[in-house]
């Protein structure tokens, strides 16, 4: 270091006092436009965050990246993200997240309402491919009943959307991007399970279903694009969640991600969990609050299941167990169904019941277990098929309990089981219900940590496989382009 010349700390504090000195002058020159569309706290948000992100070096010290951060609001407006606790810019709330911020880079393809809002009713203007997101009160909103448990391609479509409004405030996970070479995924907005669950059966004057048409339609549309062509699909994400949604299409799509509730109708080599993603239902019952939630003494149902009672093939267990239980004189397992008030009264007994049972139905999965979740009910999972979300990241042991099908079926041994489980143990399940509950949450716009930003992530940590995937189908083309030259 030359004589005389200051220290780096020395610098580096000189720097950013003349930073916020500019900061402050410039917003006292903003706060004179009263403007009704000039909007000086976002211009003083975008002068904040992109002076200090150079300056959050990873040498910096906890006091000075503190003393940067710990200006989070102006007039009301969210300059960081106000759950961000690191410096990772990818999570946190803001109203407009570039690019480069991201985790996850998503072009979406702008293909016809026909496959998406128009499903809804949605008429757009002829020029029109989607609606305005800007304010929540416009977006067409999604049909209700049984129909919301599989709208998860709603909910991700309208994240994407919602990626490049400057308008929106959401979590700066992933960002859709309009030049498809910029992009880590590409994102198919066919909402897939609403096509099923509308307009799978074939009208009288025509002799074949929308939903075959627009799954032939998809096909089509895929291997014609560029994209597609160039990883054979393996880069895509797909949301097929209702377990017979794309059941013509699939098998002609090759391997891309799919977004699925669970692989119970699918081959292994259509769907795996080394490339895709499980989902968590849209649970139907009403979240329950914390402060509402009622503790081991005000619960005095033991085991709660109530829904359908014969099924087939691995469902058969449902009817073996009902037989089982269905005089325990602190056990609720009666038929029920979504009719009339069947989702509140389900509601209103999970909130009562201390576990709620979770048995493999025509398929390993079920709504029930995120109404369960919510209610804050302890999930007694008996499917031996079950793959569950984010299991990666979360350990469903501390808020579940798991019985093998073999098991389950022996006389006593459900009833035992649970009553062995003392209020202390419990107790200690719940509360981490109450901790992992918004996990479940599909909401607009979207907010951190809930499903539609879990399932992001998720997609951002297959990226890697993906990556490999390309890079090997790259191994041969270079040097047959030099051959051919």
């Amino acid at each position: 270091m030359e004589k005389g010349a200051p220290p780096p700390r020395s610098l580096f504090y000189l720097v950013t006092v003349s930073l916020f000195l500019l900061i402050f002058i410039t917003s006292a020159f903003l706060l004179q436009f009263s403007c009704s569309n000039f909007n000086s706290g976002a211009v003083l948000r975008n002068i904040l965050v992109n002076a200090t992100l150079p300056y959050l070096r990873s040498d910096a010290t906890s006091e000075q990246t503190e003393s940067l951060l710990s200006l989070q609001t102006y007039e009301g407006v969210p300059l960081v993200g106000e759950e961000e606790s690191n410096l990772d810019f990818g999570n946190g709330e803001e109203p407009f997240c570039h690019p480069s911020q991201a985790k996850l880079r998503v072009f979406m393809y702008d293909m016809s309402p026909e496959f998406h809002f128009a499903l809804l009713g949605w008429k757009g203007k002829s020029n029109r491919t989607w609606p305005s997101v800007d304010k929540p009160g416009d977006v067409p909103p999604y049909p209700g009943g049984l129909n919301l448990q599989h709208s998860i391609e709603y909910w991700l479509t309208l994240d994407l959307l919602a990626s490049t409004s400057p308008n929106i405030i959401r979590p700066c996970t992933a960002v859709r991007v309009m030049d498809s070479s910029e992009a880590d995924v590409v994102f198919v907005p066919f909402f897939s399970s609403l096509s099923y669950n509308r307009y799978s059966k074939v009208e009288w004057k025509g002799n074949i279903s929308v939903d075959k048409m627009l799954q032939g339609k998809l096909v089509e549309f895929l291997r014609g694009r560029p994209e597609w062509k160039r990883t054979g699909g393996k880069d895509h994400i797909i949301v097929a969640h209702h377990p017979n949604s794309l059941l013509d299409a699939r098998n002609k799509l090759g391997s891309p991600i799919f977004v699925l509730a669970d692989f119970g109708r699918y081959p292994k080599e259509i769907a795996n969990l080394e490339k895709d993603v499980i989902a968590p239902y849209r649970h139907v019952v009403r979240t329950i609050p914390s402060n509402e939630s009622a503790p081991f003494e005000k619960r005095p149902i033991l085991a709660y299941f109530q829904g359908a009672i014969y099924r087939k093939d691995g469902g058969a267990i449902r009817q073996e167990l009902y037989y089982l239980l269905k005089d325990e004189k602190d056990v609720h397992f009666t038929f029920g169904s979504a009719m009339g008030n069947g989702t509140r009264t389900a509601g209103q007994g999970m909130a009562s019941s201390k576990f709620c049972l979770n048995i493999a139905g025509d398929t390993p999965s079920s709504n029930r277990l995120f109404d369960a979740i919510v209610r804050h009910c302890v999930p007694v999972l008996i499917s031996d098929e079950i793959e569950l979300p984010f299991e990666d990241v979360l350990d469903y042991s501390e808020f579940c309990v798991f019985v093998h099908a073999d098991d389950a079926v022996k006389p006593g041994f459900v009833v035992n089981l649970l009553r062995g489980i003392k209020r202390d143990k419990w107790t200690k399940m719940w509360m981490r219900l109450k901790e992992i509950a918004h996990h479940l949450e599909y909401q607009y716009p979207s907010k951190p940590e809930d499903a539609v930003h879990m399932i992001w992530q998720a997609i951002h940590r297959k990226k890697t496989l993906v990556q490999t995937q390309v890079h090997r189908n790259k191994r041969y083309l270079r040097s047959q382009l030099f051959h051919a030259g």
